[in-house]
């Protein structure tokens, strides 16, 4: 159960270091006369796949049953 919690949140600092690498190409990338380098779409491209990896990782446990749905108490 701790590795499960430790792999999602490796990958959801992950996500949010390949966003952080996307903004730093998008103010970069074309300035000066250089060709941009596509950096960006790579960074976002990454950013897709371990958002994927996270969902298959949240379902994988769910259905394991080292998580459980909390919710709120229904007519309270």
């Amino acid at each position: 159960m701790l590795v499960m919690k430790f792999v999602i949140a490796l990958v959801f600092l992950g996500i949010l270091a390949s966003l952080g690498s996307a903004l730093y190409f998008m103010l970069r990338d074309g300035r000066e006369g250089r060709a941009k380098s596509g950096g960006m779409a790579r960074a976002l491209t990454v950013r897709i796949g371990l958002s994927v990896v996270l969902f298959l990782c949240v379902l994988l446990a769910w259905k394991l049953g080292y998580i459980q749905p909390g919710g709120l108490p229904v007519g309270k």
